[in-house]
């Protein structure tokens, strides 16, 4: 899978924190006025992926995981201009196929808009879902 004049990589000197904070920060819907220093710390500790035009940073999929039995797709965006070429799909299917993420028992992903396309590599809603717990801190995004 490839896109034409695009690139994909894992490399963490070629993300731009900046293009990733000003999205989360200003553009998504799931952390609006996220502070930089929390996606900073949040790269620093996390498998990332990015998408690249050239040498601009296009688009983002970070993962959260212990690469041996657990793994959380999070903050996985393409920025507008960039939308309708099949990004998102090649970004999704290089995260599925990563080295370190191969033997996984769970991979788990949060989302409001994207139920489709995450479906194409897998994904379903959760079974059993009462087994599930979570404690949501939503006023939680200082850095002390």
């Amino acid at each position: 899978m490839n896109v034409v004049g695009y690139e994909i990589s894992t490399d963490r000197d070629r993300i731009d924190v900046d293009a990733v904070f000003h999205f989360l920060s200003e553009e998504s819907y799931w952390c609006p006025g996220i502070p930089r220093a929390v996606v900073e710390r949040s790269i620093d500790n996390s498998l990332c992926f990015g998408a690249y035009h050239g040498e601009t940073q296009v688009g983002f999929a970070r993962i959260v995981t212990d690469k041996a039995t657990f793994a959380l797709v999070a903050d996985m965006f393409v920025l507008e201009p960039h939308r309708g070429k099949g990004l998102s799909k090649w970004l999704m299917h290089e995260v599925i196929s990563h080295p370190d993420l191969q033997g996984l028992r769970r991979l788990l992903l949060l989302t409001s808009d994207a139920h489709s396309l995450y479906a194409q590599y897998g994904f379903t809603e959760i079974g059993n879902a009462w087994r599930f717990m979570e404690l949501l801190r939503t006023d939680v995004n200082q850095i002390t």
